[in-house]
């Protein structure tokens, strides 16, 4: 929980001052009170007192009350901005590292869970900043005060409050030792009905066109439950907590008056009315201590869940990240838009064997590469190890004649133009997700780029062209749609090398044919790197990889590999006609 608020800025802290300083002054009023409370008490029962001195100290606990009412306002209002703040510093540093994580982070996460981290555990924290900041500071120092008040009082009266908060600690610290765990529970439960409620959305399709809705239901129940039983357990404890308190807070009133009683009954007459109004004083202050204790309790019924969602949040923020960045920004050597593998392997962080195994190869610049295998071959963990969304495990992967783990993270995605398998399209309009990324881009290289991945025709035909809405994920639009304005977001950006990973599949033949004409002609500078399951997409490329098992079963043109790559052959036969094959 400390780590938590070494999030808050300069001015937060100077907050945190002013906020202890209004608590202190607000103790002090209340504990005033008792004091102007006791001399009215003497007052009213000393012959010759005038009604003056009673009015002038009932006077002075009104106004002590009053501006502790005004402070109370006044804190309120400031834990309530640096909570907010708190909560705004977490969100953005939490966002921020997130954007960092690598590929294998995110999956040890989980989308679910970081998406808990980011909304329900920072609002845990902040419900513990707002509330429970100012209890925290306020408890403490309102029953030492009360208690170095009373403590030369009476020694009965002081057994009696320290038994009574004996037992509210006892309490506190039991209920907190059995919730604890279970809070725990709760936020991974709540992680889990998040995922299953993503995936319920995600795949409303599927689900609708299989009927599925009763098994999608029963399986949210069945989280649903979970996540409610632990929630009304904990809730359950707790609300043992309130009947302690008043039993106590009861019982203590009601012991000290009664013995007080017997204390004045057994007084003389002249001691009496002091006994009387020490009474009421140590009565008064023992109320402030175990309204304390009542506060902290207070505290504990939040902070367990608190300091969870805290311990979640620190081990986003301070994980350590398996993908280190360089600091190189600019080229050593005279390549531009090469890439070359030297004996390259590669596992997945939770893998137990390579999934790549001695892979070489190189890519000149302005040449066209295509990469093509069955499934699960490794064709896309190869192109994912250029932009670094993994890092091999053996081998070097150079681009530009410089191994990828010297590049500035920034500096290498300039670089590259990734058009991923599945297209990702984000909330805006047509232009704002080709520009995607930069600041400023010409109208004119926005449709240029649209032109060139075959697009134009669709978008122009939209309600507003250029300017239309894209909703989240592009779901308004169809699947061919999204992956051409995907290929505009690439070629847009001018990069040296363009990634395409099965890019293509979307498309119908014609319009795959012209894109790939057209691309040709806007990428002939630029080397591009093509991963495919048509042959008719890759057979005009200058280099094929043939990938099976991991390793590499051939490298050639479309014609080399069908007289030498058995593999190759097999894949080619498998959509093509020999007549068509060898008639290219």
């Amino acid at each position: 929980m400390i780590r938590i608020f070494s999030n808050l800025k300069l001015k937060d802290w100077l907050l945190i001052l002013v906020i202890i300083g209004l608590i202190y002054a607000q103790v002090w009023l209340d504990l005033k009170m008792p004091d102007y409370m006791s001399e009215i008490t003497k007052l009213v029962q000393t012959e010759g007192s005038q009604m003056n001195d009673i009015i002038s100290n009932g006077g002075m606990m009104l106004l002590c009350a009053f501006l502790s009412l005004l402070d109370a306002v006044v804190v309120g209002f400031c834990t309530a901005l640096l909570s907010a703040n708190l909560s705004m510093n977490i969100r953005e540093r939490l966002f921020n590292k997130v954007e960092n994580l690598s590929m294998a982070e995110v999956k040890k996460f989980s989308t679910s869970s970081l998406i808990t981290r980011t909304t329900n555990d920072i609002t845990q924290i902040q419900m513990f900043a707002a509330m429970g900041l100012q209890l925290l500071i306020k408890a403490p120092l309102m029953s030492v005060l009360a208690i170095l008040k009373i403590l030369d009082k009476n020694m009965e009266w002081t057994i009696l409050t320290g038994v009574a908060v004996g037992i509210l600690l006892l309490t506190v610290i039991i209920l907190t030792l059995i919730v604890i765990p279970k809070f725990k529970v709760v936020q991974k439960l709540t992680d889990k009905l998040n995922g299953v409620t993503r995936e319920n959305i995600n795949g409303i399709r599927v689900i609708r066109a299989f009927n599925a809705e009763d098994y999608q239901e029963n399986k949210f129940n069945d989280v649903n439950e979970d996540l409610t039983k632990k929630q009304l357990f904990n809730q359950r404890t707790f609300s043992v907590l309130m009947p302690v308190m008043n039993l106590v807070l009861f019982g203590l009133t009601l012991a000290i008056y009664y013995v007080g009683a017997v204390i004045i009954n057994d007084a003389a007459i002249g001691e009496k009315v002091g006994i009387f109004g020490d009474m009421i004083v140590f009565s008064s202050y023992a109320m402030q201590v175990i309204a304390s204790f009542l506060m902290l309790a207070f505290i504990f019924m939040i902070l367990p869940r608190a300091s969870v969602s805290a311990n979640r949040i620190n081990e986003v923020l301070y994980s350590k990240n398996m993908i280190k960045p360089g600091n190189l920004k600019k080229n050593k050597n005279n390549e531009e838009g090469t890439v070359e593998f030297k004996n390259v392997f590669f596992k997945y962080p939770d893998g137990d064997e390579d999934l790549l195994r001695d892979i070489s190869f190189k890519i000149n610049k302005g040449e066209t590469f295509a990469i093509i295998g069955s499934t699960g071959s490794g064709k896309s963990s190869i192109i994912n190890l250029i932009p670094r969304l993994y890092d091999a495990t053996g081998g070097e992967i150079l681009v530009d004649g410089v191994n990828v783990k010297e590049y500035d993270e920034e500096y290498l995605n300039d670089k590259i133009g990734f058009v991923t398998q599945k297209a990702v399209l984000f909330n805006g309009t047509v232009e704002s997700n080709v520009m995607y990324g930069k600041k400023r881009m010409s109208k004119d290289k926005i449709k240029e780029a649209i032109k060139v991945a075959q697009a134009k025709d669709f978008v122009e035909s939209m309600d507003k062209s250029y300017e239309s809405h894209i909703a989240s994920g592009g779901t308004n639009i169809s699947g061919g749609q999204k992956q051409r304005l995907s290929i505009a977001r690439a070629i847009a950006n001018n990069p040296e090398i363009y990634i395409f990973d099965d890019s293509f599949s979307a498309l119908d033949y014609r319009t795959d044919s012209n894109l790939r004409k057209e691309l040709k002609k806007y990428t002939k500078n630029a080397t591009t790197i093509i991963v495919a399951q048509r042959i008719g997409t890759i057979m005009n490329a200058d280099k094929i990889l043939v990938i099976d098992e991991g390793k590499i079963a051939g490298l050639g043109t479309h014609k080399e590999l069908l007289k030498t790559c058995d593999v190759y052959k097999q894949i080619a036969l498998s959509q093509l006609t020999e007549e068509e094959l060898f008639n290219e």
